[in-house]
């Protein structure tokens, strides 16, 4: 691999962690599973578990931007947005998407989303937009939803019409390399800066300042008599 296509590469990857690809996939399947009775208490749990999960991604990030409020020794300003919605999405429309297959089939696609999450989640690092710490309380985060969202027995019951993974595959390839990235580091920047009453934002160079050392004291100067 070349030198400018490796960049490029991962720069492709993090795409498929956007939130404005990823929700709209997590509703397009919650609304199939609220048409049954046997599936809606999964969508309700889904869907719970992930406005939860979003609440405190966007509290942390706008903890560290407003007030500086994160762990300087972690390296860590806030939960990798990429990382745990990702995390909490992925592994779900896999194991909806072969619902009725056998547990070995639910127990492939659910390695199969974690790893691709994953994959998002390294990529974060490598595009140098999170650090190791942020990606990987971001990927247990959202893994957390996942298996508190998952109940194998309402899967097993759930009832698919052709439409409904068509166009699913079709918004998870198409959305990524052809919808603008969605400005909501932005956003947050300037809630956390309404609400804190700043007019400049946290950085990452304030946090990691209290962890360089500090420069040595010049050495007494001799002083010669008069």
């Amino acid at each position: 691999m070349s030198e400018t296509a490796f960049p490029i590469y991962w720069h492709v990857i993090t795409r498929f962690g956007e939130v404005q690809t990823l929700l709209p996939a997590a509703l397009w399947v919650c609304l199939a599973l609220l048409r049954s009775q046997a599936t809606r208490v999964l969508a309700y749990r889904w869907l719970f578990f992930l406005a939860l999960v979003t609440l405190l991604n966007a509290a942390s990030k706008l903890a560290f931007i407003g007030w500086g409020v994160g762990v300087a020794s972690w390296n860590f300003t806030g939960f990798s947005g990429h990382a745990m919605f990702s995390a909490a999405i992925y592994p779900l429309l896999l194991v909806t998407l072969v619902a009725r297959c056998s547990p070995g089939w639910h127990k492939a696609a659910l390695g199969l989303g974690l790893v691709l999450a994953a994959g998002v989640a390294l990529s974060r690092v490598m595009v140098n937009a999170h650090s190791v710490s942020e990606v990987v309380l971001g990927w247990l985060l959202g893994s957390g939803v996942t298996l508190l969202a998952m109940s194998r027995p309402a899967l097993q019951s759930a009832r698919w019409h052709l439409y409904v993974p068509t166009l699913l595959a079709l918004w998870m390839v198409l959305a990524p390399l052809l919808a603008p990235p969605a400005p909501t580091h932005w956003m947050v920047t300037r809630l956390a800066l309404l609400l804190s009453g700043r007019t400049q934002p946290y950085t990452r160079l304030d946090l990691t300042r209290e962890l360089r050392p500090l420069p040595p004291a010049p050495l007494p100067q001799a002083t010669v008599p008069g």
